[in-house]
């Protein structure tokens, strides 16, 4: 059997289905596809631009419970709703990560969805790496 941990954060949105924020497995985490919910609301912030920078601080705070950041992220899958807005969440996304052009990027996929959670705009999931102390 496989050890596995379960990740959970209240400066996150709470799961509300049967799945984990997040599960540590090894040097492995694996971060639950996250949209621009409000961790207080439960609500989707208003646009691509608020809920994907929602998005993005709710992954930060599932990996900083986990022990990681962003430069820690070896794996990401965007979802968009519409392929048109790819440029504008990857200016944000692009922001985002650290290092940006000194340290690899993660790998990534991308691609438009025929609809996403509660209406969302965008949703992200990633795979972070980083050996347990």
């Amino acid at each position: 059997m496989v050890n596995k941990t379960r990740i959970a954060t209240n400066a996150a949105p709470p799961a509300t289905g049967t799945y984990s924020q997040a599960i540590r497995t090894g040097d492995l985490v694996f971060v639950t596809a996250q949209t621009g919910r409000d961790p207080e609301t439960g609500k989707l912030r208003d646009g691509l631009e608020a809920q994907t920078r929602q998005m993005l601080a709710n992954v930060d705070a599932i990996l900083n419970a986990a022990g990681c950041t962003p430069a820690d992220i070896v794996k990401v899958t965007l979802l968009l709703a519409d392929i048109k807005d790819f440029k504008a969440v990857d200016v944000i996304y692009s922001a985002w990560l650290p290092g940006l052009g000194v340290t690899p990027l993660p790998a990534r996929t991308a691609f438009a969805a025929l609809a996403l959670p509660a209406g969302a705009l965008v949703m992200l999931e990633a795979v972070a790496a980083k050996p347990l102390l």
